[in-house]
This record gives C-alpha cells, structure tokens and sequence, in this order.
C-alpha cells in the first residue's frame, strides 16, 4: 500500500503561483509513476499532469501545458506540482495519485493510490 498526503494548496489570485506537494509512504513509491488530477465542483476529476518513476517523462493536460510544472524527489518520496500564471478556471481540488503500471496515462482507473485533496481556488 502506498498513502499520499497532498499540501500546498489555498488561495491565490489571478496570475500568481501555488506549489503543491505530495509525501508519500508505505510501499517503496520511487518505483511507481506518478500525477495530479484535479476536479471542480460538479465536473469529473480531469488529468494535469504524470511524471514517470525516474523523472525522465511527464505529460502535460494541454489546459495547464507551459504553466504548470511536474517534478520528483524519490530519495525524500515526494512528487509536487509548481503552478504559476494561475487562472480563476484552475480552481479546483488537486489529488495526487501514483500507480502499479508504467504510462498509466491520464485516465484516472489506471492509477491505484490516491490523496485525499487539497483545495486550491484562484479569484480573478
């Protein structure tokens, strides 16, 4: 089993930065790939972005490509997610997932782990 613990999130407003974290524990994470996904209110959970279990390869949704940036840490088991150049339609509740297959992809019933959210609401 692996358990994530989101932080970082909270309130910003247009065109500022947030940088969200994920510490993970239990099974050895550095293994797993990894990503954010993040629903609004009433909306399903939507993909952000994937980072592979070495770091070498992320995948962007084009909605945050160019503005949001996806990094690891395996010796500290942590994934983050830096967002600059926010907009109000980012906002959102941000969840860190990790999962079991290599390339799981941005469909979330391909990842096995997840947080439990952290809010992040960006006002115009």
């Amino acid at each position: 089993q692996v358990q994530l613990v989101e932080s970082g999130g909270g309130l910003v407003q247009a065109g500022g930065s947030l940088r969200l974290s994920c510490t993970a524990s239990g099974r050895t994470f550095s293994s797993l790939d990894a990503g954010w996904f993040r629903q609004a209110p009433g909306k399903e959970r939507d993909f952000v972005a994937s980072i592979s279990w070495r770091g070498s390869s992320t995948y962007y949704a084009d909605s945050v490509k160019g503005r949001f940036t996806i990094s690891r840490d395996n010796f500290k088991n942590t994934v983050s997610l830096q967002m600059d150049s926010l907009k109000p339609e980012d906002t959102a509740v941000y969840y860190c997932a990790a999962a079991l297959q290599r390339r799981p992809g941005s469909n979330s019933n391909e990842y096995d782990f997840w947080g439990q959210g952290t809010q992040v609401t960006v006002s115009s």
